[in-house]
């Protein structure tokens, strides 16, 4: 997907040293999922300590980006600059196939259709050179 020619309205992310990885991975169009060396734990969001046992030991697995729709709700009014042109838009919790729950938007499709349960992947939105958004849209 790529992003439109207008300056990007809505907050962008601060990159640091703990989630650096995951956005670099999300402009190569990647989608990438820490997991504990120690206790094998995965998690999302990007994070220095294992929330399960506290380690920083951490390593990256990519993910194929399938999943499904957890739960959702539609915006259908936000008068806030960024977010009102883009009405309604749908954001959910997509679960990936690999266990851990993401909050996304649901893209290219319309909100009524949206369903829990429904099979989705992986879309990458360049919204700057410097920041790429991982969304997701129905598997056709």
């Amino acid at each position: 997907m790529a992003a439109e020619s207008k300056a990007y309205a809505k907050p962008l992310p601060h990159l640091d040293e703990e989630n650096r990885p995951w956005w670099e991975a999300l402009k190569r169009h990647e989608l990438y999922l820490q997991r504990c060396r120690d206790c094998g734990a995965t998690r999302y969001y990007p994070r220095a300590l294992c929330p399960e046992c506290l380690s920083s030991q951490t390593e990256w697995l990519r993910s194929r980006g399938a999943g499904k729709v957890y739960t959702f709700t539609t915006t259908w009014q936000n008068a806030t600059p960024g977010f009102r042109e883009s009405l309604p838009y749908v954001l959910a919790y997509v679960e990936l196939d690999e266990g851990l729950k993401l909050l996304t938007n649901i893209v290219d499709c319309p909100p009524e259709q949206v369903r829990i349960g429904m099979p989705v992947t992986v879309v990458f939105d360049d919204v700057t050179p410097e920041v790429t958004l991982a969304k997701f849209r129905p598997v056709p």
